[in-house]
């Protein structure tokens, strides 16, 4: 998961699929394989994938779809977003594109006894469609996410981060080497209401896939706290501490 970094400055997010282009047996082989690596958030919640064509869905993006399923255990949607953040990385890395699908409906709603959370549209990509220049993606400027102290090559790098609609819902604090991570609940957007909390705290755990990247790489070592995300009525939720040295 670490020797992820440098994507972070490569991914997107795909909105167009080149029809010429074909994942091969191989490469379906080697993506299922890396599933099988992917470090969860949360050790004790069940979460099973399958990969289906994109015609058995009603996703109109790629080739195939990553459909997953959880069990429904507090913070599994920030468990989802972590793990399959990973994914969308890696994918990166091969050069296959990737688009997270949240609107979209899967053959079955139910899977060895779990729930359907959400699903990664996929297929191939050309180098060349992948992002050139990070910095021209569309983000919140940074006081507006972040405040207290700065983290060279962390602090301006995980703002990248994709989220839902690009909503951005995180807003950090770093104080003392104290890093506590919110959930910002006055998020406008296209989503319904009622349903942004469920995108947005799948959006908090890409976020913290992509701090733990960016920690890791810059050689800090750290501690986290996890904090149960409950509804009620505030700005913001806090979802995460960390505490760094």
């Amino acid at each position: 998961m670490y020797n992820l970094y440098n994507m972070i400055f490569k991914r997107k997010s795909f909105r167009r699929f080149n029809n010429n282009l074909s994942l091969s047996v191989e490469e379906l082989q080697e993506i299922e394989q890396q599933i099988n690596k992917l470090i969860p958030l949360l050790q004790d919640v069940k979460i099973k994938y399958r990969i289906v064509k994109r015609q058995e869905t009603t996703c109109k993006r790629g080739e195939y779809c990553l459909l997953v399923y959880s069990e429904q255990k507090e913070n599994y949607l920030l468990n989802v977003g972590y793990i399959l953040e990973q994914l969308d990385l890696w994918m990166a890395s091969r050069s296959i594109g990737v688009c997270w699908y949240g609107m979209g409906k899967p053959d079955k709603l139910q899977y060895d006894g779990l729930d359907y959370v959400i699903m990664l549209a996929f297929g191939k990509g050309r180098p060349e469609e992948f992002r050139k220049d990070y910095t021209k993606a569309k983000r919140k400027d940074l006081e507006m996410i972040w405040s207290g102290e700065h983290i060279p090559d962390v602090t301006n790098v995980v703002r990248f981060a994709p989220s839902a609609c690009n909503t951005q819902p995180w807003r950090v604090v770093c104080e003392s080497g104290h890093i506590r991570i919110f959930r910002s609940t006055e998020v406008r957007s296209i989503i319904p209401k009622e349903k942004l909390p469920f995108y947005n705290s799948i959006d908090m755990g890409i976020f913290l896939c992509f701090m733990e990247i960016a920690l890791r790489y810059t050689q800090y070592k750290f501690k986290r706290i996890l904090y149960n995300e409950e509804m009620y009525d505030a700005e913001q939720l806090e979802i995460a501490q960390y505490t760094i040295h």
